[in-house]
């Protein structure tokens, strides 16, 4: 079988892309547009034409020497190869979408950046992205799940995700500890307002993986459970256990425990 045109072929096409290689490294930039030239030509044109044709009146050419040495010190120290803010914003704006895994693999990088263990507020439990709706071109939209310490830190992964390109909008189901212990004391507080904690004790909450763990004596095992009935509501508690007029230091869960 003669092969020779295709091999003439094979060794004009692997000339052709040595050539778009060698121009793309050879490519010349030009600097970018100034006016600075133009304030200078202008100067110099009214210098000539005052020391030319206004002998009699040099303030002309007086009052343009300032203007020459602006113009060159200006043109010396601007960058040539500065690009204009109306280039940036144009090249900006015509940035390709990423794509839905794109974008949620940029999200998970965030959170694992806002997440770190080496900080001194963090979270060991993994927070989950996904796409709540996909509008192609136009972006995707997220949620976020899982459990952090802080409301901080809750907050920070909605706003490191949201400025991810490629994010419509955030919506943030992420559970933050501290706000279920902040909810828990609030309505301790309008239980004790009420009346309804009349003679308890020490009463002291825990927050550890969505378990929410009551400690302190009360009067009465009406009281007891009634505690633990107002507390299982709270958004983000998923068992509540009750240790109530026991030992605190004794280790385990002792004590009633109520499943949501």
């Amino acid at each position: 079988m003669d092969t020779t045109l295709h091999m003439a072929g094979l060794a004009i096409d692997d000339l052709d892309q040595s050539q778009e290689v060698e121009e793309a490294e050879h490519h010349i930039h030009l600097p970018g547009p100034s006016y600075w030239p133009l304030i200078l030509g202008a100067a110099i044109l009214v210098e000539v034409t005052g020391l030319l044709y206004i002998p009699e009146n040099p303030w002309t050419s007086i009052i343009a020497v300032p203007f020459i040495l602006l113009s060159i010190i200006g043109w010396g120290l601007e960058d040539p190869m500065a690009h204009p803010a109306s280039a940036e914003a144009h090249v900006h704006k015509h940035r390709p979408t990423p794509s839905a895994k794109e974008v949620v693999d940029m999200a998970n990088a965030a959170v694992e950046r806002v997440v770190t263990f080496g900080s001194t507020a963090y979270s060991t439990h993994p927070i989950k992205v996904e796409i709540e709706e996909d509008h192609g071109k136009d972006g995707v939209v997220l949620t976020l799940y899982g459990k952090v310490e802080l409301a901080t830190q809750r907050q920070e992964i909605e706003d490191a995700v949201q400025s991810i390109d490629g994010v419509i909008s955030v919506k943030n189901f992420v559970v933050a500890e501290d706000d279920i212990l902040n909810l828990a004391y609030k309505r301790l507080d309008n239980m004790r307002s009420q009346g309804k904690l009349d003679g308890a004790q020490n009463i002291s909450l825990l927050v550890e993986n969505y378990i929410l763990n009551i400690y302190g004596d009360v009067p009465t095992t009406k009281m007891k459970y009634a505690l633990e009935r107002e507390l299982i509501g709270i958004p983000g508690v998923r068992v509540v256990v009750n240790h109530i007029g026991l030992n605190k230091d004794i280790p385990g869960n002792l004590g009633k425990t109520a499943n949501k």
